[in-house]
């Protein structure tokens, strides 16, 4: 799957960046997400955790080409939303 990032246009870096996420973190989670779930219009939502344990929330749109996908952002998932989820994928393995 080829991946491209949202740039943003203030700093002319990617905007997961600014959230402290890195291009292999996103791809991972893209790679085997434990929930990937529809957004708003037609983005999507990918939730995963990373080989390093870290758990990151990634808004992206399936792109034009094929087999690619459009990251708009991509941040850590804290406090309640990560309880959430852990308690999903809980459920989902019982």
């Amino acid at each position: 799957m080829k991946v491209r990032f949202y740039v943003d246009s203030a700093t002319s870096e990617p905007h997961i960046w600014r959230h402290g996420v890195r291009e292999e973190e996103v791809e991972e989670v893209l790679r085997a997400p434990g929930e990937d779930r529809l957004g708003k219009d037609v983005s999507r939502v990918c939730i995963g955790r990373t080989s390093t344990g870290r758990y990151l929330r990634v808004i992206y749109v399936p792109d034009s080409r094929p087999r690619t996908v459009f990251v708009i952002t991509a941040y850590d998932l804290k406090g309640k939303a990560l309880k959430a989820y852990r308690r999903r994928q809980r459920r989902r393995r019982q």
